[in-house]
């Protein structure tokens, strides 16, 4: 069974060798950049074993993109606390949604009026709305990228009908295809990125319940969340250029 690798960056700014990926089951690293290959070099590495290759990387690689501890110890809040975290931010709340459906939203009335193809009466005035709709009045940006599948589930459905009260709320909301996230290495999870310096990962159980949230500061990982930040906004398509596309699609 193929490893779940994770890239965690590179030192070369081109996007090429030498780079840190990371097992996300084992925790092993896996470093690659050019072969140190000096007969005399090589003669003086201890321990060096046979069919093991030895390779030369910048030390700031592995100060940057390395573990900082032997075993990682997440930061977790719960649900009520990570809701704060929209009142707290000043600039920019970015959030990356990866998954086919969300139990939350088919809990919900408007799930309902969905199914039965009716327009959803989306209600402005909840707290977590006032909050979203101060915070851009007041200059902030909040956007989404929403990874949708082919053909589109109708969890992802019911969430392009949601935009209507994203966009007016503030948020700009981009959709891009499952196919081409994978194709750019784009991670399956969810995440939000506030103000470029605190990553809230979201989990999820099985039954595509959010159970809990994960806080991450350490700026190099910060730093890695906002490439991929920046690598799905830079390939999505607005939402209402999508959902043109997508009416076209079933006309045919």
């Amino acid at each position: 069974m193929a490893r779940r690798l994770r890239f965690n960056g590179t030192g070369s700014g081109e996007g090429g060798c030498p780079a840190v990926h990371e097992d996300l089951d084992s925790g092993e690293m896996i470093v690659h950049g050019a072969p140190l290959t000096d007969p005399e070099d090589v003669a003086q590495l201890r321990h060096f074993s046979q069919g093991e290759v030895a390779i030369v990387v910048p030390r700031e690689l592995l100060v940057g993109f390395g573990p900082k501890e032997v075993v990682r110890r997440p930061r977790i809040i719960g649900l009520e606390a990570f809701g704060l975290l929209f009142e707290k931010f000043e600039h920019t709340a970015w959030r990356l949604e990866t998954r086919r459906r969300y139990v939350s939203d088919e809990a919900t009335d408007t799930y309902a009026q969905f199914l039965r193809g009716e327009s959803p009466s989306w209600d402005l005035g909840t707290a977590w709305s006032t909050v979203i709709r101060e915070k851009t009045a007041g200059g902030a940006m909040v956007g989404r990228v929403r990874v949708v599948d082919d053909p589109v589930t109708l969890g992802q459905l019911y969430l392009m009908a949601h935009t209507v009260k994203n966009s007016a709320l503030g948020e700009n909301i981009r959709i891009l295809r499952r196919g081409e996230a994978e194709r750019i290495h784009l991670p399956a999870e969810d995440f939000w990125i506030f103000d470029s310096r605190l990553v809230a990962v979201l989990n999820f159980d099985d039954g595509d319940n959010l159970v809990d949230v994960e806080l991450i500061t350490e700026p190099a990982v910060v730093n890695r969340y906002a490439q991929v930040r920046d690598a799905a906004w830079h390939r999505a398509v607005p939402s209402s250029t999508f959902a043109e596309h997508l009416a076209a699609a079933e006309q045919q």
